[in-house]
């Protein structure tokens, strides 16, 4: 595909009712990285506009390939990013990355930004790189991120690439978002396979030993092997296992064929729509239950009201459970 971001723009319906959200949505759509940009902030900040906005931008998405890279700090995911970005660039292929970060806990911010990461693409328009705080959320993922991914995708990116924060066997929330999930593993980390295969193990579609050059890929391989003869998978897929060397390149090329061979096996028998059908399962009753929470926090539940009902459930004047299904009972009743 070209380097050119100018796609063809279709404003119709409820997109043409708010002004400011259509010519923000066309400068998006024509490439604008300012304006791609500000999209990913009113997404992440959830102002007002935010999701007249996704809604505008939504039947544009759903082209580019989602890659997820997961796993453990220190395992060279930002490296073997970099690499991918380069790889595809080379392809003529356009790339949005999604660096999902630790959240200060001065500022609520991304600890690690995009301007540490992958400098040598700041001048490349083909690439665009944003940096995400985790702002508590379980998961390894922001809140947010899949909304973004949605901006980055209705942009005209070929590929979204996700890398998560690296917090181990929680991390399994970018299976709900990826169409293709690579975990990162490496070598000399102890029984790092062990303690993790309980949660991220089973959700990787390809492995990756990275640093693969040090003493122990061969024993992380063999534990990899190990764990895949005791549990097949429903889609009759055997993830790989691609040992690299991010820092120097090696191996790169070969991750990208196992990428494409996956996506190739995805294709048959519906396998990758199936894929979509459950992950936006998951996506929308996600998304159902922070709508939920937003609206009894706006209209039963003021901070004044929780640190009263919080003071009382510690001293056992209330329990929990009760106050939980009185406030559930009460949604959607008139006042």
């Amino acid at each position: 595909m070209a380097d050119s971001l100018a796609l063809p723009i279709r404003i119709e319906g409820a997109q043409a009712g708010n002004g400011q959200v259509a010519d923000l949505v066309r400068r998006v759509r024509a490439g604008e990285i300012r304006a791609l940009s500000r999209a990913i902030s009113t997404v992440e900040d959830h102002t007002g506009e935010s999701r007249e906005l996704l809604k505008a931008l939504f039947p544009y998405s759903g082209n580019a390939m989602l890659l997820g890279l997961t796993g453990s700090p220190g395992a060279g995911k930002s490296t073997l990013v970099d690499q991918l970005a380069h790889h595809y660039r080379r392809q003529g292929k356009t790339i949005g990355v999604v660096a999902v970060d630790p959240t200060s806990p001065f500022s609520g911010g991304a600890i690690l930004g995009d301007r540490i990461r992958m400098q040598s693409h700041h001048a490349d328009p083909g690439i665009f790189i944003r940096s995400m705080a985790t702002r508590g959320s379980l998961g390894g993922l922001a809140s947010t991120t899949a909304d973004v991914a949605t901006v980055l995708d209705a942009s005209g990116r070929d590929i979204v690439i996700i890398e998560t924060v690296g917090v181990g066997q929680d991390e399994v929330d970018i299976v709900r978002l990826a169409d293709v999930t690579i975990v990162v593993l490496v070598p000399g980390m102890g029984d790092d396979v062990q303690t993790i295969k309980a949660g991220i193990m089973e959700i990787a579609d390809i492995f990756v030993i990275n640093k693969a050059d040090r003493e122990g890929a061969e024993r992380v391989e063999r534990e990899i092997r190990a764990m895949q003869s005791l549990a097949g998978r429903k889609d009759d897929w055997t993830p790989p296992i691609i040992k690299t060397v991010a820092s120097d390149g090696t191996g790169i090329p070969e991750l990208v064929a196992a990428i494409e061979k996956y996506q190739q096996h995805l294709q048959q028998n519906a396998r990758a729509q199936i894929r979509r059908i459950e992950n936006w399962r998951g996506r929308i009753t996600e998304m159902l239950r922070d709508a939920l929470f937003q609206r009894v926090l706006q209209y039963y539940l003021s901070e004044g009201e929780a640190a009263r009902y919080a003071a009382e459930v510690a001293e056992h004047k209330r329990d929990p459970y009760s106050l939980v299904e009185k406030i559930v009972d009460g949604l959607g009743k008139p006042e």
